[in-house]
């Protein structure tokens, strides 16, 4: 998922630099969302990886106990 934030954080460049070119204020505000929607995507992808690490980690330690 982390792959598609960052696809998402690039549309959104562009279409905010499109935007900025045209001066069309409602494609600039796209493309800040887009890229807001991709850092968003980004830390959750994060975030579930840290907590399969940890969960895998407490796995290992219950299985050598």
């Amino acid at each position: 998922m982390a792959d598609k934030g960052k696809m998402d954080q690039a549309k959104g460049k562009a279409k905010e630099a499109v935007g900025k070119v045209t001066g069309n204020d409602r494609m600039k505000a796209e493309g800040k969302t887009d890229q807001a929607k991709g850092k968003a995507k980004e830390a959750l992808s994060e975030t579930e990886e840290r907590a399969r690490g940890v969960r895998d980690s407490l796995s290992d330690k219950r299985d050598r106990a």
